[in-house]
Formats: structure tokens, C-alpha cells, sequence
């Protein structure tokens, strides 16, 4: 029996159950920016599995990392234990992160990252005897698919069975130069019931790749500040290297009170969620009253194997050659946008980073189920390279060792199906 065989019968695949999907890829090994499936055909992830390998696939030295770990010691309960990797893990992160910044609260991944940090704000408000229970996000926004974080996400078919469930949340539109004052207007009227403001900065990345400027941005959280409305930078996609420095929030002056991260952590080697904060944040929970005890925790939290991945990434991430071939891509990519951004099949073409967006125009209105994202995935899928529009909206998310080369061939079957599609 095949691979495919075998996991139709007992796997349920994310975004997959229509009886007209087709069947998943076998992949049995990595290497660099490939991915081979079972029948040796080599595929270019040229979207990084999911935005979360940055290095490229089975890197031996985080693969050593790993191995040395798991003889030293695999799991401990991080209740009332520690242990050498979570504290080293800690301790280098906040030495990249904005200085205020303070203490770092591990989870498993990208959406429970973003659970702590909103359970964070609501609490601190509760022990604070001040409770607010609203919460700001932006249009269009996507946080992740447990109910906290679809809550603050944009309403749309991914949250619709669930929409009478999720917290009350308002909505504003991404800020720019026409709408910054009214933007400013509204947090002043509701600052006495929001517990935080959250974001994806400069780049919503499953809302399409809509990209905003870090000015506006700035001037907004700088406003939040003012009012004493906390704010969450949910860096899960953002961080470690796309946006060309090595977190979005880097693009600003004003520092966020809470950050999120995943994704990128462990270079994609394993699940890892981090919530990092302020000082003032977590003293807010330092009390003699248990019922002020921040009540969250996960099973395999600062799991020692997933700290140690992410430590040998960033050992890796911080390396000279990281920073090169981040800029080299974003070379690569600002040539390739010029050379492409009046094609007439194109209504935008966008780029911050390391991320190049490609919006298709469509005779029917863009959704991420329009028919031409199964056109586009199975035409590239066919050419070897992985390529997963959101609906209409093409994208390149590479791994940073990708080649000039491998780059090339991307760009060149994109503009083969510019002319075919």
C-alpha cells in the first residue's frame, strides 16, 4: 500500500476535506530548499512549509543540537521545574527584542502564543479591579484557530460556525495617511473598555499579503501608549528575518507591551510558542491572592527538544550569511517585481522583505476559494515548486539558504503562467 493510501485512511488534513481535493504529496525527505517525494521528484518549498523553516530543510547543525539534547533530557514539567535550554532560550531572545521587554512566557505554537498574550491583557485589567473586556484588531487580520484567536481575527468563512461564540472585538482598517486621525479618534473614545490593541505588523500574512506602511503603524501604537492601551505585536509570521530586519517591530520606534512568536523559532524544526512582555505586565501578577496566578500552561511547554532547536536557530539566524542571503533575496525579489508589476493579468504586486505578493486579477470576486488558486497550485505543484496562493494572491516565502538559481526557475514558471493561466 502507498503512502498516500495508507494516510487517506487514517488522517484528517487541515483545509482538505472536499471530496474534490486532491490527494496530499508524499514527502519522505528534505534537504536545503527542497522537498522529496516518495517517487524522488524534488519540489522547491519556495513557501517555506507554512512560513516556519528558515534555514532550509534537515540542517545538520540543528539536527546535532537536537540529537544532543534528547540525550541529556527530552520533557520536564515547567511547573515549578526549569531548565538549562528555557532559560538560554529566554535570556538570548530578549537580548534582540525591544528593551522593554522583560520576561518571556513559553507555549507550544503560534496560536497559543496569542492566547497567553490576550489572557495577559484581560487579567491584568481583572487584577487591577478595572476589568476591560474589549479587545482592537484590524480588518482582515488572522491570529490563529483557537477561540481567543479567532476572535481577534477578521470575520470571514474560516470563522463562521463560531462567530456567535467568539468575545467582542472592534475592528479598524489598516492605518494610513487618510485614516490615521479618526484611527487615533476612536481609541480615545473606547480606551476605558479595551484591554489591547493586536496586530500583525506591516504584513497580514493569510489575510492576502496586505502589506502597510510602519509610519502609520507607529504613529497608532505610539497613540495606544498615550491612552494606556496595551498592545500585542503578533510577530508569529513577521519575526526572525522576513520583513528584512529581524522583527517587524524593528521597523518602529514605539515597542509593543506583548509579543508573540512561533513560526520561525525552531527554524521550523518543531512546535514552540513564546509570549514575551513588559515588567509592569507581569508585575501585575505577582500577589499573595492566588486567584491573581496567570492560570495557563501547556502540557509540553519549554519543551527542552523545541529550545534547543531554537537555540541552534538562532545561532544560525544570527550568522553573517543569514543576513546576506536576507538581503540578497529581497534583491532578487525587488528585480523580479519591477520586471513584473505591469503585467496586465496583475492587480498589485507587493513586497516587504522577503516577501513578494503577486494579486491576480479575477472575473469573480477575490476570495481565497476562487478557482484560480487551484489553477496556479497545481501548475507550479506539477513544475516542482510549492507555491500555495491565498485565493488570488500568489506569494514567494522562501527559506533564506534558497539559491539565485532556484529563485530563477521560481520567477521564470511565474511568468510562464502569466501567459498560459
Amino acid at each position: 500500500m502507498s503512502l498516500i493510501e495508507r494516510d487517506l485512511q487514517v488522517i484528517w488534513h487541515p483545509y482538505t476535506q472536499m471530496q474534490t481535493a486532491r490527494p496530499p504529496v508524499p514527502i519522505v525527505r528534505g534537504e536545503g530548499a527542497l522537498l522529496f517525494d516518495e517517487d524522488g521528484k524534488a519540489y522547491i518549498d519556495a513557501v517555506s512549509s507554512w512560513w516556519v523553516n528558515i534555514h532550509g530543510h534537515a540542517h545538520p547543525y540543528i539536527a546535532r543540537k537536537v540529537a544532543e539534547q534528547l540525550q541529556q533530557l527530552e520533557h520536564v514539567i515547567f511547573a515549578g521545574f526549569t531548565h538549562p535550554a528555557a532559560i538560554e532560550l529566554a535570556e538570548r531572545l530578549l537580548a534582540l527584542l525591544p528593551g522593554n521587554q522583560a520576561k518571556v512566557f513559553y507555549s507550544d505554537n503560534g496560536s497559543t502564543a496569542v492566547e497567553v498574550a490576550l489572557k495577559m491583557c484581560l487579567q491584568y485589567w481583572s487584577n487591577a479591579g478595572q476589568p476591560r473586556t474589549k479587545m482592537l484588531a484590524l480588518n482582515n487580520a488572522y491570529h490563529g484557530d483557537t477561540f481567543g484567536a479567532m476572535a481577534v481575527s477578521g470575520r470571514s468563512a474560516f470563522t463562521a460556525p463560531f462567530n456567535a461564540m467568539l468575545f467582542e472585538v472592534e475592528f479598524i482598517d489598516l492605518p494610513d495617511a487618510d485614516n490615521i486621525s479618526s484611527l487615533k479618534s476612536q481609541i480615545t473614545n473606547l480606551k476605558h473598555d479595551l484591554a489591547c490593541f493586536i496586530y500583525e505588523p506591516l504584513v497580514q500574512g493569510s489575510g492576502g499579503m496586505l502589506m502597510y506602511k510602519a509610519q502609520y503603524l507607529d504613529e497608532l501604537l505610539q497613540h495606544c501608549r498615550a491612552e494606556q492601551v496595551f498592545t500585542i505585536a503578533d510577530e508569529v509570521f513577521t519575526g526572525f528575518g522576513r520583513t528584512g530586519k529581524r522583527f517587524a517591530t524593528d521597523w518602529m520606534s514605539a515597542q509593543p507591551d506583548i509579543m508573540c512568536f512561533s513560526k520561525g523559532l525552531t527554524g521550523g524544526t518543531m512546535a514552540l510558542g513564546v509570549t514575551t512582555c513588559t515588567q509592569h505586565i507581569y508585575d501585575a501578577f505577582l500577589s499573595d491572592d492566588r486567584h491573581k496566578t496567570l492560570f495557563h500552561g501547556h502540557s509540553f511547554t519549554a519543551n527542552p527538544v523545541a529550545c534547543a532547536a531554537a537555540l541552534a536557530s538562532m545561532d544560525l539566524f544570527l550568522e553573517p550569511d543569514t543576513t546576506q542571503n536576507i538581503e540578497r533575496i529581497i534583491r532578487q525579489h525587488d528585480q523580479f517585481r519591477l520586471k513584473i508589476q505591469h503585467h496586465p493579468k496583475l492587480k498589485a504586486v507587493r513586497q516587504t522583505g522577503t516577501i513578494l505578493a503577486m494579486e491576480w486579477k479575477t472575473d469573480s470576486q477575490t476570495s481565497y476559494f476562487s478557482n484560480l488558486r487551484d489553477k496556479l497550485y497545481e501548475y507550479f505543484l506539477a513544475e516542482g515548486i510549492i507555491l500555495r496562493p491565498l485565493g488570488n494572491v500568489l506569494y514567494i516565502l522562501p527559506p533564506y539558504c534558497i539559491t539565485d538559481a532556484q529563485l530563477h526557475y521560481i520567477y521564470s514558471k511565474i511568468e510562464q503562467a502569466l501567459e498560459i493561466l
